[in-house]
């Protein structure tokens, strides 16, 4: 038998190493509001704050209710005693201070997508300039490909986000999928966890600067091979993997939250 008859499929492989991280990459103990803490300082570690822009939330246990940042506060100086649980009117329920107006929009999207547990909404720089240009995310890297066939686009800018038809519009503009690049405007990433949807934020926005960047100094971009990047996809949105990553975010804030 020759060397490539011998060879094993990538399934084996990819079954023992998802075996291996289940061993090995214990999950850490953060309650609900200490991840959201952490997220908002891995935000502002990239480099997406956006003044008072940026918005984070994840659902709460009650109906039509979610948890935020209060209003006032930016992303670098978050701590778990600084989110609120509100209402679909942004009535506080829970803690002290006021939603941002413009987290509305994620009523909507948490009422269309039972899926859906945590929403980072930004302005951050490249995804921005991305939403500038009117110009939708190519997957042309392996790094880009956790939002393979997962990012979608808003090609109009429906305004402010702060009453019902702005939710409307971009919830239907998401569909199913776990990201969403909007027009004139920024992005949005819906995650099944307050880590999935940090990761594919910090990922989508690292493919708007890789996107852009390759665009300027080579022209149009050639998208990965579909069958690649959805195997690809699969991979790198593995729990562990996504875990694992926010994990190691957390340690480099250099924060005790």
């Amino acid at each position: 038998m020759n060397d490539l008859q011998s060879l094993r499929p990538k399934e084996y492989f990819d079954e023992k190493s998802t075996r291996d991280m289940a061993k090995h990459l214990a999950a850490s103990d953060r309650s609900m509001k200490q991840n959201l803490a952490y997220a908002c300082r891995i935000l502002a570690m990239t480099g997406q704050e956006a003044g008072l822009a940026g918005q984070i939330s994840a659902r709460s246990e009650r109906s039509d209710a979610y948890w935020t940042l209060r209003f006032g506060l930016g992303f670098d100086e978050a701590t778990a005693d600084d989110f609120i649980e509100v209402d679909g009117d942004l009535n506080t329920l829970t803690g002290e201070g006021m939603a941002n107006p413009a987290t509305r929009f994620h009523l909507w999207v948490y009422r269309a997508r039972q899926d859906v547990q945590s929403i980072i909404h930004t302005h951050s720089p490249w995804a921005s300039a991305l939403a500038a240009a009117r110009q939708p995310l190519v997957i042309s890297q392996m790094d880009m490909t956790p939002l393979h066939n997962d990012c979608a686009f808003l090609a109009d800018w429906p305004g402010v986000p702060i009453a019902d038809d702005e939710g409307v519009i971009i919830s239907g503009a998401l569909g199913d999928k776990r990201a969403i690049v909007l027009a004139h405007h920024g992005y949005l990433t819906a995650g099944q966890t307050i880590q999935e949807a940090t990761y594919l934020s910090v990922y989508l926005e690292r493919a708007a600067r890789m996107q852009i960047r390759a665009q300027a100094a080579f022209g149009p971009l050639t998208p990965v091979d579909d069958k690649l990047a959805k195997e690809a996809h699969d991979y790198l949105l593995k729990p562990s993997i996504v875990n694992a990553t926010f994990d190691y975010w957390c340690r480099q804030t250099s924060t005790n939250l």
